[in-house]
């Protein structure tokens, strides 16, 4: 009898009905595991005092898992790069993007090289034709700053697919580890987020004499939080907006700092368009 109580329990506790009041979410990977949950915690904090239930923050290991939780229900509310969101938003209808930062909408890509390679920065309009020939690695194959842009940015200014453009193409996975390989040379250059290298440089986590910036892309939109449409029915209505009043309250300095950003605006679905169309045209999202 005690056994059947015991599991009887467990199962209601793992149940949608036991977790009602627990708002759970995510963020893609873009950094090492170990700051991220360093970082999302203290917003995890921030945000039940705010909102009044109980949140809790969940890692995952690829940016496509971020994805497939929202999809699966398994997060509410997650901290996308602009295709990801594009992408979970596609397949969970009516989800929305509420808040981005206040540098978001003009984000940039850092193009970098191994000092051995001789490039300079290229202060131009259009990629550098010196990077033609070169190992090259991008972030994450769904990374917006680290992957999307800057092959689309690629293909448009040099004519030709990143196969077609380098020796050798990788994905180490993340800005940080984009970093890493360029920095030992296993890649000639790479492309990550430009608030990760500057994160990175402040964190003294980057060898300035083995690595530098060769070129910084155009601006495009980038990240944002985005919320299932289906948080007002879990949590009551009037949800949405009070947690979209929390995430741009958010002025603590060192919550800021920790994505990094200086502070959220409001943001929308629209706002996103263009990561849309760009993905479509390189052949990473359906029509």
């Amino acid at each position: 009898m005690l056994r059947y109580l015991s599991l009887t329990l467990a199962l209601l506790l793992a149940s949608p009905l036991a977790a009602a009041q627990t708002l759970v979410f995510t963020a893609i990977p873009d950094e090492d595991e170990t700051r991220l949950q360093q970082r999302f915690q203290a917003v995890a904090d921030y945000l039940a005092g705010e909102l009044d239930v109980e949140v809790r923050f969940i890692p995952v290991t690829s940016y496509a898992a971020s994805v497939t939780a929202f999809r699966n229900n398994q997060v509410q509310l997650a901290w996308f790069g602009g295709f990801t969101g594009v992408q979970a938003r596609q397949l969970v209808p009516g989800s929305r993007a509420i808040a981005q930062g206040v540098e978001d909408p003009d984000y940039r890509s850092y193009f970098i090289a191994n000092q051995a390679t001789g490039l300079e920065y290229h202060d131009g309009d259009t990629a550098p034709e010196g990077l033609r020939g070169l190992t090259f690695s991008f972030g994450s194959q769904s990374s917006t700053s680290g992957r999307l842009m800057p092959e689309y940015l690629l293909r448009q200014d040099l004519g030709d697919s990143p196969d077609e453009l380098f020796a050798r193409v990788g994905y180490s996975g993340n800005h940080s580890r984009t970093v890493s390989v360029v920095e030992s040379g296993a890649y000639q250059a790479g492309v990550l987020s430009y608030t990760a290298w500057e994160n990175e440089v402040e964190s003294g986590n980057v060898d300035l004499d083995s690595v530098q910036v060769i070129w910084e892309s155009p601006p495009y939109p980038d990240y944002q939080w985005t919320v299932r449409g289906d948080v007002d029915e879990r949590f009551g209505d009037g949800f949405t907006e009070r947690l979209t009043r929390a995430l741009l309250d958010m002025d603590d300095p060192e919550l800021l700092a920790s994505f990094p950003r200086s502070g959220f605006i409001p943001a929308d679905n629209e706002d996103y368009r263009e990561i849309q169309e760009v993905a479509q045209s390189l052949g990473l999202l359906d029509e």
